[in-house]
């Protein structure tokens, strides 16, 4: 097998694909977000499949085993854990933390990761609203529905904001945006995505990239 790290990343990936949605992730798609060629991800997602950590037939959609599935959810733990006490205990802002966590979520002891998550106060989810798997990997999906299809009027809190584009979270942030805070939808709809905070008289115009970056409760 690759290094832990390595299987660790693919891992994880195939677990996020999956949290907001149902659809498993192909090998295509897995090669997309890892950023590697077909053929690297078609080998490894081949060893991972003799190791006995995911259900891969030819031309199909993977799915992580059970024992691939407790791993990823151990690795994704770690991972939000870090971002969450970066943010928390150094200053870090949500658009800095996840290059970081991704060094430190495999230099950490599970000790040291028992008391970071125990100083946090056992947080069930990080900075950009992802849950934060327990010790036995549970998480819950709460309903959801993405900004863009939301209606006008739809009052709602922020549940999740991407991380994927940190300069879209700069900007997020310097508009208001966060993890909690409760807004009404006053137009979704091409070329407007305008909402108004509660507590807030002004609509605020957000970016069109956060019309499939935002989750808000349903």
């Amino acid at each position: 097998m690759p290094s832990s790290a390595a299987v660790d990343d693919y891992l994880k990936v195939v677990y996020q694909h999956t949290e907001w949605q149902d659809e498993r992730i192909t090998p295509s798609q897995l090669a997309q977000q890892l950023g590697l060629a077909p053929s690297s991800v078609t080998e490894m997602v081949q060893k991972l499949a003799a190791a006995g950590l995911v259900d891969h037939r030819r031309y199909g959609p993977i799915r992580l085993t059970e024992g691939g599935a407790h791993r990823a959810a151990a690795i994704v733990r770690r991972h939000r854990l870090v971002e969450t006490w970066l943010v928390r205990e150094y200053g870090y802002t949500w658009d800095e933390v996840h290059d970081e966590a991704e060094i430190l979520e495999h230099a950490l002891s599970d000790r040291l990761l028992d008391r970071i998550d125990a100083q946090l106060g056992r947080p069930r989810f990080d900075p950009h609203g992802d849950a934060i798997p327990d010790a036995a990997g549970r998480t819950e999906r709460v309903p959801f529905i993405m900004l863009g299809d939301a209606p006008a009027g739809h009052v709602a809190r922020v549940l999740r904001v991407s991380d994927r584009d940190p300069q879209l979270l700069r900007e997020l942030d310097r508009l208001g945006v966060d993890v909690g805070r409760e807004l009404t939808v006053v137009d979704a709809t091409a070329p407007a995505l305008d909402v108004r905070f509660t507590g807030d008289s002004d609509a605020v115009a957000l970016p069109r990239e956060a019309y499939d970056a935002i989750w808000l409760s349903a």
